[in-house]
């Protein structure tokens, strides 16, 4: 099976501590977030996770746990934007995310990697020349690291709307016209460009509409075919293939204005003060009342096939 990480919080930037010993004691636990009592019991064995995915704008911190990853198969993605700390306060210099990029794809191959730009949006300061400019700057520095590319446009989300007021939707001119120019920039650099949930607007352009994260893009990844059960994706516009994730709401402590996941900076930080290494959840403890369920898990590793790659 699938274990992720990323779509509610960045655990590799501020939880790697806890997540290595998630995995020394081979089991996690999961809050379902709109019904709290109810609790998910994962096992955290190589011999029924077959990939762990991650979504970070920070990985250095998992660098030295790295040895206790070895036997899992493993996806990332790595988010690296031309914004500054006006809208990503607590995200590292992104000369270092580049290094730590290259770092990690010599670790785990570029197979493993993606890179996410992503999301886009338009301002005074962060023009489509500037967006298009740093795009390549990015690109060039990545060649060779991976071979994914994830884009999207902003979402006003209501969360969004309300810590980033002033952010604007991209029109569908913005859209193509910033597009096409990624494609071909990617395109140079050994990437393609998978526009996020996005509709099919940049397919004719060269972009793969199809999800940016498929059981084909895990099976690439591990070597290994994968029988996985049949699942929708995770909204109507997104197609990619996302299981059980292990992080919490409003506990990433980037702060990103354009954040879907937090509500607002003030209840991250009364979250993540709950927060302990040694606990099976990512925040709290056990609690009275606690309805946990062992899920059930196996590998979907089809035994039969094995996939090679030049």
């Amino acid at each position: 099976m699938i274990i992720n990480t990323g779509q509610r919080t960045d655990i590799p930037a501020f939880y790697s501590e806890w997540f290595s010993r998630r995995l020394k004691e081979g089991f996690v636990c999961v809050r379902n977030p709109y019904n709290p009592e109810q609790v998910s019991r994962y096992r955290l064995s190589p011999d029924v996770v077959d990939v762990i995915g991650f979504c970070t704008k920070n990985p250095s911190p998992m660098f030295k746990y790295m040895d206790l990853l070895k036997p899992y198969g493993q996806y990332w993605f790595v988010t690296i934007t031309p914004y500054g700390r006006d809208i990503e306060p607590n995200v590292p210099d992104k000369h270092k995310l580049i290094e730590d990029f290259k770092k990690l794809s010599q670790m785990v191959g570029k197979n493993s990697m993606g890179w996410r730009y992503d999301p886009i949006f338009i301002s005074d300061r962060y023009t489509e020349e500037y967006h298009i400019h740093a795009f390549e700057q990015i690109a060039s520095a990545l060649h060779g690291c991976a071979e994914t590319v994830v884009i999207s446009f902003i979402d006003l989300f209501p969360k969004v709307r309300r810590n980033f007021p002033e952010a604007r939707e991209v029109s569908k001119d913005q859209r193509l016209r910033l597009g096409k120019e990624m494609i071909k920039i990617a395109s140079l650099h050994g990437m393609t460009v998978k526009p996020c949930a996005e509709g099919d607007e940049l397919s004719e352009y060269g972009a793969d509409c199809g999800g940016c994260m498929r059981i084909s893009d895990y099976e690439k990844a591990i070597g290994k075919r994968l029988d996985a059960p049949k699942k929708k994706g995770a909204r109507a516009e997104c197609s990619c293939y996302l299981t059980c994730d292990i992080g919490a709401y409003n506990t990433c402590k980037n702060l990103c204005k354009y954040c879907y996941a937090n509500a607002e900076p003030e209840i991250v930080l009364s979250q993540s003060r709950l927060h302990d290494p040694k606990s099976p959840f990512l925040i709290g403890n056990y609690s009275d009342g606690d309805k946990i369920h062992d899920v059930a898990q196996k590998s979907w590793v089809n035994g039969q096939m094995e996939l090679s790659f030049v």
